[in-house]
């Protein structure tokens, strides 16, 4: 397959979604001319500014007119630039978008895709920079994708543009520019289906998004050790695919669970307790976690690295997992 930037082949799935259906549309700050990441640049020269469409800097607003336009048979991809910013539009998505199916019994459905960039790296601070994934992932209703590379990011949008339900694409922005294989044409992919990116016999680690290859070089580094780490990446959180990762920890006995969002009260809580719920008596040690410090991002390059977690941090949980 040939090969593309994480924020191409986001364009390439958003051109053949516009393509193939003209109910899907996009609306965001500057989507027009590209968005701060090139994720729809271009697009406009192809579909005009009626299907790309510049707002005005409320995400209530873009929120809320999705909402509606999704609910009047449309499909709607909007765009929160910084996943930050989601606290302006939780009314919408979670009070509207999350709940018009079951509070309308069934008469009103909302297929929209909101998109959004959380992550650190870029020296962003504190307002900038956090990973929101959790606070999604409590609301029924709603769908959280977080794809790790260019053919998931592809692939997971073109399944999530064609869903009846709100989805939210999560993507993390030092991966934009990350290179990897994408199919000529996108081919969609399931939601609720993880993958095991490498296979190994004692410890499984599960990574989000950033994390994913992280964890891979964290096995590269522990092979060396004579440890064999299996690495899975859900890819959706919601829905997860759990007995993806519970066949895994059957065969392991040993559970790391690994992302950039802080550890207290992260996604990484909800696998632990679902595993050890599922695969208790299978378990040899408690599962370990990996998460970023109960604390705000600070705006240091320094403290700023060494404040994300990566590499370092899973090897240590393995180490701590296999009790050396």
């Amino acid at each position: 397959m040939p090969e593309t930037t994480y924020a191409k082949a986001i364009s390439t799935a958003l051109a053949e979604a516009m393509r193939a259906d003209p109910r899907v549309f996009v609306l965001g700050e500057d989507v027009a001319q590209g968005g701060p990441y090139t994720t729809t640049a271009g697009l406009a020269d192809e579909f005009g500014t009626k299907r790309l469409i510049n707002t005005p800097i409320s995400e209530a607003a873009i929120c809320g007119v999705a909402v509606g336009a999704a609910q009047s048979g449309l499909r709607p991809v909007l765009e929160i630039m910084y996943i930050d910013f989601i606290t302006l539009a939780l009314d919408q998505l979670v009070n509207q978008a999350a709940k018009a199916h079951f509070m309308s019994g069934g008469q009103l459905s909302v297929p929209m895709v909101l998109r959004t960039q959380g992550g650190a790296g870029y020296r962003g601070a504190a307002q900038h920079s956090q990973s929101l994934e959790s606070w999604l992932t409590h609301i029924p209703g709603l769908k959280v994708v977080m794809p790790s590379c260019a053919e998931d990011a592809a692939g997971l949008l073109a399944s999530a543009i064609h869903d009846d339900n709100p989805v939210v694409v999560i993507e993390n922005k030092t991966l934009y520019f990350r290179r990897g294989p994408v199919p000529d044409r996108i081919k969609p992919l399931p939601l609720g289906q993880a993958r095991v990116l490498r296979e190994g016999r004692d410890v499984t680690v599960v990574a989000l998004s950033r994390l994913v290859h992280e964890a891979l070089d964290a096995a590269k580094s522990l092979a060396a050790e004579g440890v064999e780490v299996e690495v899975i990446d859900p890819r959706t959180l919601v829905p997860l695919d759990l007995d993806a990762i519970v066949a895994s920890v059957r065969r392991t006995n040993r559970l790391v669970v690994a992302h950039e969002a802080v550890e207290h009260g992260g996604f990484g809580a909800e696998i632990a307790a679902a595993v050890q719920h599922a695969a208790f008596d299978y378990l040899d040690a408690p599962i370990e976690r990996v998460g970023a410090p109960f604390a705000p991002i600070p705006l240091s390059p320094e403290l700023e690295d060494a404040y994300v977690p990566g590499a370092g941090e899973i090897v240590s949980a393995v180490r701590a997992s296999l009790g050396r």
